[in-house]
């Protein structure tokens, strides 16, 4: 069996349009843990976003893993040990919020259990992010003052143009200190430094003892590239951003046409 681990992008990629797991896609995927097989579900959501699925597919059963916040988290899911965890820079966290909100149409937010703690104004943006983890918005007076825990990753929900400036801006400021790029067209993720999918999964591979040859990594996001570029089989779904296409080695069916199970069926049955 040449390929070990299947990993999965969530939203744009696991889930269809409607943010399910098609039945057909979750009975390929409970069959193949029980194969042998190790599942990893890879997102930018917070860790409160991904468990639900993570349990629908019983991978506390069969020992996968979760990487949250796009890796600044790697969680097992039958013991629920923490693999792997970075947090922001205290630091960084009060001058970055500054310079966000002298960006017009621009939130900024983070997670803290059930809820995305709102520093700016929630916006249709700040409320896409809420339906998609299923989590409530609670607007804060002073948010980095609020945000007295460790911070695994900071969001800037806003509109497109207005975010490419902004990261442009940010990635200046804090170039060497922090990783920032766009998971979504309205998404601007304010990442540790280093810290992307391909560098946390890396760190998974080191504990299981398996290497990148032996790694499906499908995905259709800005945020999917690095893993599917690092992958031994680095797949894009049809709906994938172009850049992600261009980088894959195999194309599947889009997440509306069961992509994933396409992918099982061909190179992990």
């Amino acid at each position: 069996m040449k390929y070990q681990i299947l990993v999965l992008d969530l939203d744009g990629t696991l889930t269809n349009s409607k943010k399910e797991i098609t039945e057909p896609t979750r009975q390929a995927l409970i069959e193949i843990q029980k194969s042998g097989r190790i599942v990893v579900l890879a997102s930018g959501r917070p860790i409160n976003g991904v468990a639900p699925l993570a349990k629908h597919l019983h991978m506390d059963e069969y020992g996968g893993y979760m990487l949250s916040f796009n890796g600044a988290r790697i969680t097992c899911c039958s013991t629920g040990e923490i693999v792997y965890d970075r947090a922001l820079p205290p630091s960084v966290i009060r001058p970055v919020f500054e310079t966000v909100r002298s960006y017009p149409d621009v939130d900024i937010v983070t997670y803290a259990g059930p809820e995305i703690l709102s520093g700016i104004r929630p916006n249709q943006y700040t409320e896409k992010e809420a339906a998609i983890n299923r989590m409530t918005v609670r607007l804060v007076d002073d948010f980095p003052a609020a945000l007295t825990f460790p911070v695994n990753k900071m969001l800037v929900p806003g509109d497109p143009a207005t975010l490419d400036v902004l990261m442009e801006h940010l990635k200046k400021q804090y170039h060497g200190l922090l990783n920032i790029y766009k998971s979504e067209p309205y998404f601007l993720e304010i990442m540790p430094q280093n810290i992307d999918k391909a560098y946390s999964l890396r760190k998974l591979l080191d504990t299981l003892r398996l290497n990148a040859d032996q790694m499906i990594c499908c995905g259709d996001g800005f945020n999917d590239l690095s893993m599917i570029e690092y992958a031994g089989l680095g797949v894009a779904m049809a709906n994938a951003q172009p850049v992600v296409k261009e980088a894959a080695d195999f194309i599947t069916y889009s997440n509306d046409e069961d992509g994933v199970l396409h992918v099982i069926d061909l190179f992990l049955r």
